[in-house]
C-alpha cells in the first residue's frame, strides 16, 4: 500500500518535476534512436508530411541469421520502449518484465524482440516535448496530430532501416492491441502472427469521454499555458495527476477495487471529516497521479489519447469490419478479459467476427478474472499460458529458430 497522498502533497507535485531536461530527452541518452524520414519524410493522416525525426527503442534477444525471430511489441498509452529492463526514468522494472525475457513468455532466448516509443511520445521518439527546427522552440500544440496508423508506418520506417522485411509476431495490449490489428490492415504481408490483447476495432464513446475528462483536466491547469508550459518552466502537475487518476480508474474493475480496498480507511482509525485522503483507494490514486507526472509529458498524454480517439480500422471501409481483413493472411489470436469494462468481450468478438467472416486464421480465448483491463500486465497465468501456447505453436509452424 501506498503512503498516504495528502493534499499539500498533492497541490505541490510541480516541485518535483525538472524543467531542464524533458523525459523525452533524459530517455534519448539510455538506449539506441535513430533519425527517420531524411530522404523520405512519414506521410501522417492529418495531411503533414513530418521528417527527419527521431524513434527511440530497446531490443531484448538475438536476431536469427534470416531475421526471421523477430517479435515487434507495441506499447500502451502510458508505456514505453522499456518493456523488461529497470526504467531510466522511474527506476522500476519495465512494464512487461512479467512477460518479456529469457524463459519467459515471450522468450528471448528463442525471440528478437524490438519495441519503439511510439511518435506523440515522450520517451524519446518525437513528440511535443522536443524542439521544431523549423523555430528553435518547443513544438507544443504545433505538434501534428497522429494517429495510430501514424505510429505503425514509423515503426515500418524503423524495420526498413533495420533491415527487417517481416515480423514473426506483433503483440500488444490495450492502444498496443490498436497498433497490433493496424499492422494486419496495413502491412498484412509483413506479419505472420499478430496477437491484439485487450483491444477493439475503434474507441467506443464512453472511452472517449473518459479521455476528455483527462485532456480537460490537463488544459485547466493554469500551468497548462496554452501548451507551452516547457518555455514558462513548469508543468500541469495537477491537472495531469487527475487525468492519470481518473484514466487508472477505467484499467481496473470493482471486484479488485474491492478486493484490494473495499471502504478500509487510510493510517486512521476514524474519518477525518476533511478532504484527504481518509479511503485507502483515494490514496492510491493520489499516489498514481503523483508517480505519473515526472515520467510523462502532458501534451504528449493529449496526443496520444486523441490518436486512440480517433482510431476506427472500419471508418474507411463504410464501416465494414470484414473488408478491413479481406486480404490478410497473419495467424491471430486475439485475448479479451471478462472483468475488462474498458475494451469488453463484446467488442473483441467483433474482431473476431470480421475475421471469421473472411476466413482468416484465428483463435479467441476468454480469460476470466478480477483483474480488469490490465490483467495482460499482471501475473494472470492462464494469460500468460495462452500467449506462449500460441507463439510455440506457431513458431514450430513457421520454423522459427533461435540464434
Amino acid at each position: 500500500m501506498a503512503n498516504a497522498i495528502l493534499r499539500e502533497d498533492f497541490l505541490e507535485m510541480t516541485e518535483a518535476y525538472d524543467s531542464q531536461l524533458s523525459a523525452s530527452e533524459r530517455a534519448r541518452l539510455a538506449g539506441p534512436s535513430v533519425v527517420l524520414g531524411n530522404d523520405t519524410p512519414l506521410q501522417l493522416d492529418c495531411g503533414v508530411e513530418l521528417g527527419p525525426f527521431t524513434v527511440a527503442y530497446q531490443t531484448y534477444g538475438r536476431l536469427n541469421a534470416d531475421k526471421s525471430n523477430v517479435v515487434l511489441v507495441c506499447h500502451a498509452l502510458t508505456g514505453d520502449q522499456y518493456v523488461t529492463e529497470t526504467n531510466p526514468i522511474t527506476g522500476k522494472p519495465g512494464w512487461w518484465h512479467l512477460a518479456v525475457g529469457s524463459g519467459q513468455t515471450i522468450d528471448t532466448d528463442r525471440y528478437f524482440v524490438l519495441c519503439a516509443n511510439v511518435i506523440g511520445g515522450c520517451m524519446g521518439t518525437i513528440g511535443p516535448s522536443d524542439t521544431d527546427p523549423a523555430t528553435g522552440r518547443r513544438y507544443g500544440l504545433n505538434f501534428p496530430v497522429i494517429t495510430i496508423a501514424d505510429m505503425v508506418r514509423a515503426q515500418a520506417m524503423l524495420l526498413d532501416y533495420l533491415g527487417i522485411e517481416k515480423v514473426f509476431c506483433v503483440i500488444g495490449g490495450s492502444m498496443g492491441g490498436m497498433q497490433v490489428l493496424q499492422w494486419a490492415a496495413s502491412f498484412p504481408e509483413r506479419v505472420l502472427t499478430a496477437v491484439p490483447i485487450a483491444a477493439a476495432a475503434r474507441h467506443s464513446a464512453q472511452n472517449i469521454a473518459f479521455h476528455e475528462v483527462g485532456r480537460q483536466a490537463i488544459m485547466a491547469d493554469r500551468d497548462w499555458h496554452e501548451g507551452n508550459y516547457l518555455e514558462q518552466d513548469t508543468h500541469p502537475a495537477k491537472g495531469l495527476a487527475v487525468a492519470r487518476m481518473a484514466a487508472h480508474i477505467t484499467y481496473l474493475s470493482e471486484p479488485a477495487l474491492r478486493r484490494k480496498f473495499g471502504r478500509k480507511l487510510q493510517d486512521r482509525s476514524n474519518l477525518s471529516y476533511g478532504f484527504d485522503a481518509d479511503f485507502q483507494v483515494e490514496s492510491y490514486l493520489r499516489h498514481q497521479g503523483f508517480t505519473f507526472v515526472d515520467r510523462f509529458d502532458a501534451n504528449s498524454y493529449l496526443y496520444i489519447t486523441r490518436a486512440m480517439d480517433y482510431f476506427d480500422l472500419a471508418a474507411d471501409y463504410g464501416g465494414r469490419l470484414s473488408d478491413v481483413f479481406a486480404n490478410t493472411t497473419p495467424r491471430f489470436c486475439l485475448i479479451s478479459f471478462t472483468s475488462d469494462w474498458l475494451f469488453p468481450t463484446p467488442e473483441v468478438r467483433e474482431v473476431v467476427h470480421a475475421l471469421n467472416a473472411v476466413a482468416a486464421n484465428v483463435s479467441f480465448v476468454e480469460i476470466e478474472t478480477d483483474k480488469g483491463h490490465d490483467a495482460f500486465l499482471l501475473d494472470e497465468p492462464e494469460f500468460h499460458d495462452t500467449v506462449s501456447g500460441f507463439l510455440n505453436s506457431a513458431a514450430e509452424h513457421c520454423c522459427i529458430v533461435a540464434a
